[in-house]
């Protein structure tokens, strides 16, 4: 048992699960994204819909669109900023599919007119899942640099990644693959433990077969 274990996240309150893990499903998306949220429709599920209100949960998640992080004091007023930065929002109910009972989803657009669709969970003590993007399953923690490959399902994308982060001495931390079907989309999901250069990045979105990449990164 650590620290963390016994006192909890550092953060402005008054729930880890509502508030401190709405506010960095909001971040981690935003990150994907890549770029400003022009506009979020942000629909709630379970308890996250029945209860949020009164834990600050709707605060949280524009907050942490706007790239503010748990512990920041101005999740309050994330409303009033969002508007000044001329960021538009709505709130609605998400229709999932048994969903984990803290779960919300975000469909986003960017200033440049990019579009961005997550489902996001909370698990408590401010953890969390990205549990689908763009409708396909990706399940990762925001606690790694995380690659997300869009692909056709195709003999040799897993190797052309996989051969990619080893010339770049990026070690894998976790390796999921999921597909709709044989031979058609399929999605890699690579936890890292080291960053990987955005020119690789790149590199993997013009290969061929690869429809879509989406990189989350720790640094600021």
């Amino acid at each position: 048992m650590n620290i963390f274990d016994i006192v909890g996240p550092v953060m402005v309150g008054p729930s880890s699960s509502h508030t401190a893990g709405a506010v960095k499903i909001g971040y981690v998306a935003g990150k994907l994204l890549a770029e400003p949220v022009a506009e979020a429709e942000i629909l709630l599920y379970g308890s996250f819909l029945a209860t949020g209100k009164g834990h600050g949960t709707q605060l949280a998640i524009v907050a942490g669109l706007l790239g503010m992080e748990p512990d920041d004091v101005r999740i309050p007023q994330s409303f009033s900023l969002a508007r000044e930065k001329g960021m538009k929002f709505s709130f609605g109910e998400a229709k999932l599919k048994d969903g984990h009972p803290n779960s919300v989803q975000l469909n986003l657009t960017g200033v440049s007119g990019r579009r961005l669709e997550i489902v996001g969970q909370s698990l408590g003590g401010s953890l969390i899942n990205i549990a689908s993007i763009d409708g396909l399953s990706a399940n990762f923690s925001g606690e790694y640099p995380t690659l997300i490959v869009h692909n056709m399902d195709q003999p040799g994308h897993v190797a052309e990644v996989t051969s990619m982060l080893s010339h770049k001495s990026v070690n894998i931390a976790t390796m999921q693959l999921y597909r709709a079907g044989r031979g058609g989309n399929a999605v890699m999901v690579i936890e890292c433990d080291q960053e990987i250069p955005e020119e690789s990045v790149q590199w993997l979105a013009h290969l061929e077969g690869v429809n879509k990449v989406t990189y989350y990164s720790l640094n600021k």
